[in-house]
């Protein structure tokens, strides 16, 4: 995290794409940015875009991992019906089934909902989509906290930042779900 800390923007990258991809620092990342947020709140966009991104490539490459050949990985894990039933949910959802989880802090697993997207098949454009979004309020809003809070960002995450989460989740998938009604509706008129 020392290391990280001292490489300012570029660290925060890293440390994203190795948590994402093939190791594991919880909250690591969530620290790291608002810690530098607080120190240099004039560099709020760079340092939450560098994070969305970084973590969006190590996304990509559990992704295009288990898109060629996750599903056996999956099925050895977890019991089949778990396995024929959440590939289900994202071959029907696949954008949603990405963007929430993505949003939501340790201890919530995201690599799970990344492999299973790239078994079932989510379209790359979608998953990308998703995790943007996901990651990009995710950081944005914590970069914010770090803003308005400075040092006491980082006790209002610990204390309230799953309270946070649990709102913007359902904020996204309320705002999914009106435009998944608004497309259908207007298909029906259209066709109608």
């Amino acid at each position: 995290m020392g290391f990280a800390l001292a490489l300012g923007g570029p660290g925060l990258f890293l440390i994203a794409f190795l948590d994402s991809s093939f190791l594991s620092f919880p909250e690591v990342v969530d620290l790291l940015l608002m810690g530098l947020v607080t120190r240099h709140k004039e560099r709020l966009l760079l340092y939450a875009l560098l994070p969305t991104l970084g973590s969006l490539g190590g996304c990509l490459v559990l992704y295009g991992l288990a898109r060629k050949g996750g599903e056996a990985f999956l099925r050895r894990r977890f019991h089949e019906r778990h396995v024929d039933r959440t590939l289900a949910v994202f071959q029907k959802y696949g954008l949603l089934a990405v963007a929430v989880p993505s949003i939501l802090p340790p201890p919530v697993p995201f690599k799970p909902f990344v492999l299973a997207a790239g078994v079932a098949g989510v379209r790359p454009l979608d998953f990308t989509i998703a995790v943007l979004v996901g990651r990009g309020i995710r950081y944005f809003g914590e970069g914010l906290l770090a803003v308005w809070y400075g040092d006491r960002a980082e006790a209002f995450l610990k204390s309230k930042g799953k309270a946070v989460a649990i709102v913007l989740a359902a904020v996204v998938i309320g705002v999914a779900a009106g435009w998944t009604i608004w497309q259908r509706r207007g298909s029906r008129e259209s066709a109608g």
